[in-house]
């Protein structure tokens, strides 16, 4: 079976094809479906390497319905570019390398999401890109008004217009805020309407309403966790969950010595602030399923700052999260350890 390596780019790909005979066969093509059928449609079925990114699932769908095997390898591995020169990087040459890991096994495949997660995944997307957008508007107005001796009560962004309303604000700031205010109302309104999409998809799924069971774990943290992990059995481990998701210490050690960092930060960002702000809620929550993961938690704030804390009950809701989805149980209280 030839092997194949796609150099991926938004407008050109670079394809190396490695044939059983031992030939060379090398192209430049443009990104698109009629490219990729006009160029590997009529080849016998063939094992193709692409790298992980934002192009690489519809091409995957597409050359899999050319007949073809496709594997969409991690782009972090490296032994992967084992045989690529080190000091010298084309598109060329990276094409070349990835047909070689391929024809070596030199690779790690990613798990790739199902069509439903997918969207989902989008929909969260979409509701974070206007929520980042909606907090900068709200810290912009939050220091014209500092500005000018003025101070908006804390609470939530959605109230921000109620907030002004009550301020007594000069004739020029309120010129000023007038475009930010005229933007606030519609962008709440796509907010809570975005939430509401999310909420419909949480009520047609058993398995969220099992996650809310869980101490702050609302509808969005819940379906956003199922999102990101889609198939639970990929998982040997709650410790590798909570590494996937980048909420376990960095570790630099050697011989004798031991030093662990900050957490690492890897994997899908959403979900990580999601499951971080379901710590901070538990830390200020007086909830009585919630004292004991509040109990152990102040234990690691009283050490280490209140923070740490917060993020140590990120780490541990996610194994909770994920042996309440590996088991099929809802949350039960137990003593804190």
């Amino acid at each position: 079976m030839d092997t194949i390596g796609l150099d991926l780019h938004k407008r050109e790909t670079q394809v190396c094809v490695l044939t059983e005979a031992g030939e060379i066969v090398e192209r430049r093509i443009v990104t698109s479906r009629e490219r990729f059928t006009a160029v590997l449609g009529g080849r016998a079925p063939a094992r193709i390497l692409v790298e992980a990114s934002t192009e690489s699932e519809w091409v995957a769908q597409h050359l899999e319905l050319l007949g073809h095997e496709v594997i969409v390898a991690d782009p972090t591995f490296a032994p992967m570019y084992a045989t690529r020169r080190r000091g010298v990087k084309t598109d060329r040459r990276d094409a070349r390398t990835l047909a070689e890991a391929c024809r070596l096994g030199a690779y790690r495949a990613v798990h790739r999401a199902s069509a439903a997660q997918r969207h989902v995944r989008a929909q969260l997307a979409v509701r974070d890109a206007l929520i980042r957008t909606r907090t900068r508007y709200v810290s912009v107005v939050k220091a014209l008004a500092r500005r000018d001796g003025l101070r908006l009560p804390s609470g939530e962004p959605v109230h921000t217009e109620a907030k002004l309303a009550a301020l007594p604000l000069s004739a020029a700031l309120i010129a000023e805020l007038a475009p930010l205010r005229v933007v606030l109302e519609p962008l709440n309104a796509e907010i809570a309407a975005a939430d509401a999409r999310l909420a419909a998809v949480a009520a047609d799924d058993p398995l969220v309403a099992r996650l809310q069971t869980a101490p702050s774990i609302g509808p969005v943290t819940a379906v956003a966790f199922i999102a990101t992990l889609d198939d639970v059995t990929r998982f040997a481990s709650a410790h590798h969950v909570e590494a996937y998701l980048g909420l376990t210490p960095r570790e630099y050690s050697s011989g004798e010595h031991q030093h662990r960092g900050h957490i690492s930060k890897t994997g899908n960002p959403r979900l990580r602030v999601l499951l971080v702000e379901a710590g901070w809620r538990l830390l200020r929550t007086n909830d009585a399923a919630a004292a004991p993961l509040r109990a152990w938690a102040e234990r690691i704030a009283a050490r280490r700052g209140r923070s740490i804390g917060a993020v140590a009950l990120a780490r541990r809701l996610a194994g909770i999260l994920f042996a309440m989805w590996r088991h099929g149980v809802d949350y039960r209280v137990r003593a804190a350890a």
